[in-house]
């Protein structure tokens, strides 16, 4: 892996670092105070391609390689991890695997104004039943004539409220456990499609996080994606470059926290110095560094080999396992150094530490990961 970026690389990376840090960051305590969706953040990422960043021109996107997108997510996530995320579920499980493994006619149709920014996308896999287990699903397809009706719930599903297409997964046939599994995309505006209650989350507090109730769900026989019994290799295939994306915005996460405890470090003063003076507080920031660099690492590796089209599960399992442990861990520390100011909402550290913490939970657990980790090296 050659470590040195392009000029590209270098102009897109400084673009998005200077439209998180000047327009996204000023408005992310009050986005989250207010549990507030920032439209006018995913308006500016549409006016400023990068809601479609690696999708190719042909198809309505920017053109850019995987590992420029995800440098961007960090940067993003860095400023706000809610505006992070919401890029991320659009592009990582709806866009592109639409882009990777639709028709072209699929492509054309959702692809192109997906990553054009026109429409927001989401992904539908975790029903309250079935996180961790995906075979456990009680959404059903069933196929009459030209088209599936699909009745069943989805629950947790971020940017539910505001998304224009998801992909859904739903079983066809449920003796054949995971491979009983399809996916389909499916429009908010289909016949029996609704969106259910919005939870109210202990961080990404302005990221929409809904149910959506499936009711009799018409959905075209053509907007099957892959085929029948496929839909669990889809949900994989789409989570192995989820779990890319959610590492970059756990190492976001983990800068911001750092960037915040070295400041504070430099200008808090005890003792008659400032409290980076204390050798306990260097040896913090630098174990911070030093995690935050090593989660880094990971997530480009992994970003790298899924652009190179190589086997990526394991390396996206260990950089989303490490880099959400080192985020949660990192938002720790820089509330520590902080002291009491680290626990109230003047300060932006308790809200790293609330928006760390889901980065171990969701797109699949830390000991999930750990799992398909063991189960590579075990095979």
């Amino acid at each position: 892996m050659d470590w040195q970026l392009t000029e590209e690389q270098e102009l897109i990376v400084k673009m998005a670092r200077e439209f998180a840090q000047q327009e996204v960051a000023p408005r992310a305590a009050e986005v989250d105070k207010n549990h507030r969706f920032p439209g006018e953040n995913v308006a500016r990422m549409k006016e400023l391609g990068l809601m479609g960043i690696c999708i190719p021109e042909a198809y309505g996107g920017g053109g850019a390689d995987y590992l420029t997108y995800i440098m961007v997510a960090e940067e993003l996530a860095r400023a706000c991890a809610t505006t992070g995320v919401i890029l991320s579920v659009h592009m990582s499980v709806c866009t592109y695997p639409i882009f990777q493994l639709g028709t072209e006619a699929q492509r054309q149709k959702y692809v192109v104004p997906l990553a054009k920014g026109e429409k927001l996308g989401a992904f539908a896999l975790t029903e309250p039943g079935a996180g961790s287990d995906a075979a456990a699903q009680q959404t059903v397809a069933v196929r009459d004539g030209d088209h599936y009706v699909l009745n069943g719930s989805k629950c947790f599903i971020t940017n539910g409220a505001y998304a224009d297409v998801f992909i859904v997964a739903a079983m066809t046939d449920k003796s054949k456990g995971t491979k009983g599994i399809s996916a389909f995309i499916v429009e908010k505006d289909f016949p029996g499609f609704s969106v259910g209650q919005t939870e109210d989350k202990m961080g990404l507090k302005g990221s929409s996080t809904t149910e959506i109730i499936l009711k009799n769900c018409v959905v075209p026989v053509e907007n099957l994606l892959g085929q029948e019994g496929e839909g669990f290799k889809v949900a994989m295939t789409a989570l192995d470059g989820g779990r890319i994306s959610i590492g970059a915005q756990a190492v976001g996460i983990a800068q911001a926290s750092l960037d915040a405890a070295v400041a504070y470090a430099k200008s808090r003063r005890q003792f008659g110095k400032p409290i980076a003076a204390f050798q306990a507080v260097q040896f913090m920031l630098a174990e911070m560094a030093t995690r935050i660099e090593a989660a880094r690492g990971l997530v480009h590796r992994a970003a790298w080999l899924k652009e190179k089209h190589r086997p990526v599960t394991q390396a996206s399992a260990m950089a989303k396992y490490y880099a959400s442990e080192v985020a949660s861990w990192c938002a720790n520390r820089a509330v520590q150094i902080h002291g009491g100011y680290g626990y109230i909402t003047s300060f932006p550290v308790e809200r790293y530490m609330r928006d760390a913490k889901v980065t171990e939970i969701y797109e699949g657990t830390t000991e999930i990961q750990k799992l398909v980790i063991a189960g590579n090296l075990l095979r």
